[in-house]
């Protein structure tokens, strides 16, 4: 394991910082909260492969190579007064698939990470999220983000990002000074889609030289692992995809918890061919009726993505924030995650049941009481920006399925309990999980059902 060193840290005078998100965000102050965005600087080192290179069984032999300086940002928001703080430190690589920095799990985890008291980072660890240039994903014609530069030039004109090999060292030199900043005492790691590709290359190679993580979460993977990075530019995800299908190494010393949706194992993600057992060290988690991207991320901007039918409404958001409590605790030498049952696939997809829903895999209650079909895929043809939120489509016979509403929210009550008793659904969420059924649905289905005595029929009474 090598030293490597931390980054300065300059705090930037109050102001927004940039982070995109299109769900309404927490009051920080009201959760007894402050936020200050830092620039961070220093001269960050690239990373070569051995002979084997980035191999499939995830054992990277990887060796320092060039070095730049670079000058990024990141994002702190942590509790006030030490009393509030837990001591963990969760530090997300902020996702650039839109062409801006995004923090998708803090989106997903903030309620969790609010109440527990832990610090949250988002670190700027990509050249596009700095530079600009475009992401991966278009959404409609909206031209690409200019990156942090070209938004504000007058707050981040000093940034400088010299590529994306050079991605990795600054982001394990930026969580470093926070960690040291904050006085954290475990240091949780968590990315998601393009990021998590990105932390999957880190887990294999970067964090077996740098033990940076005591824990981390990897969200939404594909099967591939991201390239090492040129200078100069950032990650072009179809060279990430076009690449070799790569697990978790199994001689890792870290914890880690690999957190998938449905939709995540074909199409676009295509993690499949990169499932694996769980082990004493790793854990795989695939969650049944739930999409890469969803409607809790998106909200009242789902009609912007042009989708001919509702986008997924599937509840990753509770297992999440119950994966990152699970991540905590393992961190801290507590048990590990409990095992969950992989999704019945084919090679072409999940198998459904005679509603129309995958079967297998985490079960929430929205597909073990279902109203209705709740699926990971979208419509044949959709583009990337719309074909990665799923879809939620009608469930047939539903009257059939639920003799009264009565019968219904017992049902859905009933898988509740079960997720919270099984540990993928927090008990403080219970409320939150049980706000999502769907009564309205059973009843209007159950009145649509009901026999209409005709005239006729009465004459001839």
């Amino acid at each position: 394991m090598t030293s490597r060193p931390h980054a300065a840290l300059r705090a930037l005078p109050p102001g927004a910082s940039g982070l995109l998100s299109a769900r309404p965000e927490p009051d920080l102050t009201a959760h007894g909260y402050a936020e200050t965005e830092y620039v961070v600087s220093g001269r960050a080192v690239s990373y070569v492969a051995g002979e084997r290179g980035l191999a499939a069984d995830g054992r990277f032999d990887l060796h320092e190579g060039e070095t730049a300086d670079y000058v990024t940002r990141v994002v702190v928001r942590r509790p006030e007064g030490e009393t509030r703080a837990s001591g963990t430190l969760v530090a997300e690589w902020l996702n650039v698939s839109s062409g801006a920095d995004t923090g998708p799990d803090w989106t997903f985890t903030c309620d969790e990470i609010l109440r527990a008291g832990h610090t949250w980072v988002g670190v700027s660890a990509q050249y596009v999220g700095v530079e600009g240039g475009g992401g991966s994903v278009a959404v409609g014609d909206l031209p690409p983000p200019p990156g942090l530069r070209g938004t504000d030039a007058e707050r981040y004109g000093d940034l400088r990002h010299p590529g994306d090999a050079f991605a990795y060292d600054i982001f394990t030199q930026a969580v470093g000074a926070v960690r040291d900043l904050v006085a954290a005492d475990v240091v949780l790691v968590v990315a998601e889609s393009q990021s998590a590709f990105c932390l999957t290359t880190y887990a294999n190679g970067v964090q077996p030289l740098t033990g940076l993580a005591d824990a981390i979460l990897i969200h939404s993977r594909g099967a591939t692992a991201a390239p090492l990075g040129v200078a100069g530019s950032g990650l072009r995800m179809e060279e990430v995809l076009a690449s070799h299908p790569v697990v978790i190494r199994d001689d890792l010393a870290t914890p880690v918890l690999v957190v998938q949706t449905e939709g995540d194992l074909f199409d676009r993600i295509a993690f499949l061919p990169a499932r694996q057992p769980d082990s004493e060290r790793v854990r795989l988690w695939e969650i049944s009726g739930a999409a890469h991207a969803d409607h809790y991320v998106i909200g009242e901007f789902e009609s912007f993505l042009g989708s001919p039918v509702p986008v997924n409404r599937g509840q990753q958001w509770a297992v999440l924030r119950a994966a990152l409590r699970h991540l905590d605790a393992w961190a801290r030498g507590g048990a590990a995650p409990p095992h969950a049952p992989r999704l019945e696939t084919t090679a072409h997809g999940c198998v459904l049941d005679a509603h129309g829903l995958a079967r297998g895999g985490l079960r929430t209650p929205v597909v073990e009481a279902p109203t209705q079909v709740v699926s990971g895929r979208a419509w044949p043809g959709a583009p990337v920006s719309v074909g990665l939120f799923g879809s939620t489509t009608p469930l047939a016979g539903l009257s059939e399925l639920y003799p009264s509403v009565e019968a219904y929210l017992v049902s859905y009550a009933a898988a509740t309990d079960a997720a919270v008793g099984a540990g993928f659904v927090l008990a403080e969420d219970r409320d939150a999980v049980l706000a999502e059924a769907r009564p309205d649905l059973v009843e209007s289905a159950l009145e649509d059902a009901v026999p209409v005595t005709t005239e006729i029929e009465e004459s001839a009474r």
